[in-house]
């Protein structure tokens, strides 16, 4: 198992565990609702919400050819999942690259920080850019 799903199993199984006690106790609504709320928090922190990584490398290429922004993530990741959700349909239009997937990834994203491993950083024209504004990448993605 990779470390990207890590924190959403074990929010499957603590949610499970503690609906199971609930329902053991016979507030089975209470338990269905709370194993609901898990499994989406556990949803909203998995790499299913995110399009499909490629690696820092290929994306990089990509980016060259056709100008697109590259955006390095990881999973759970609160500020990677606000500037997914913000960007809507336009985040397809990216090339995301998980840095605990990618370890070229990973090593592009210390050096723009200065050794941190801040994401997400977003590489546009070959600049890199630490968190930037949701609005201000979907400008990027439009043009």
């Amino acid at each position: 198992m990779t470390r990207a799903w890590i924190l959403p199993s074990l929010l499957v199984v603590c949610g499970a565990a503690v609906a199971s006690t609930l329902f053991l106790r016979g507030s089975s609504g209470t338990a269905v609702a709370l194993l609901t709320a898990f499994a989406l928090f556990a949803g909203v922190n998995s790499p299913l919400i995110f399009p499909r990584s490629i690696g820092a490398e290929e994306a990089r290429r990509r980016s060259a050819a056709d100008g697109r922004p590259v955006i390095f993530w990881r999973p759970g990741c609160a500020y990677c999942l606000r500037l997914r959700i913000r960007l809507g349909r336009a985040a397809r239009r990216a090339h995301w690259v998980d840095i605990w997937r990618d370890p070229a990834g990973a090593a592009v994203v210390r050096e723009a920080n200065g050794g941190d491993e801040t994401v997400p950083t977003v590489l546009v024209a070959g600049r890199p850019h630490v968190n930037p504004e949701p609005t201000w990448v979907r400008e990027k993605l439009s043009s």
